[in-house]
């Protein structure tokens, strides 16, 4: 809801929003996205590394769904940096679940034990496999939720305990 109409917050108000955050919030979400760009990104081997081979290449849609999540992630993170007369108090929920689901979508796939045990070689391949760019979708839908929800958050009309 916004502050001064009572209407719900739109997507263009929320634009206009992130506009307005000031040097910190911004470095907030350089430091926080490049951060989660680095831990999921090494882990899963789209960041080539000396500690981890992936068994399977990354595919060209590993790369949008990991800079998105992780810059979806450090917006959010960045949101947690309080403005003064604009704090939140709305969870970001959705983010937790978005960042589990991005590390399965860009993930190789075989390289998984949680997902080879579920699933057995073959079936990682064929059903797990393919199914991987779903849930990258998925990954960025539930952190935009989040992000909407803890900015929305921030210009609602504060709820006070009677």
């Amino acid at each position: 809801m916004d502050r001064s109409t009572g209407s719900p917050a739109l997507p263009r108000d929320l634009a206009l929003q992130l506009g307005s955050w000031p040097r910190r919030r911004w470095a907030a979400t350089l430091l926080a996205g490049g951060a989660a760009a680095l831990v999921i990104g090494i882990p899963t081997g789209v960041v080539p590394s000396s500690l981890y081979h992936r068994m399977t290449p990354v595919t060209w849609w590993d790369y949008p769904i990991w800079v998105v999540t992780a810059t979806l992630m450090g917006l959010t993170a960045a949101t947690y940096v309080g403005i003064r007369g604009r704090e939140s108090s709305a969870p970001a929920k959705g983010g937790a679940g978005g960042s589990l689901l991005a590390f399965f979508a860009i993930g190789c796939p075989i390289c998984n034990k949680l997902v080879v045990a579920l699933f057995g070689v073959t079936g990682t391949l064929n059903y797990f496999g393919p199914l991987q760019p779903v849930l990258g979708v998925l990954s960025v839908a539930l952190l935009t939720l989040g992000l909407a929800i803890r900015l929305r958050g921030e210009v609602s009309c504060p709820v006070s305990p009677r």
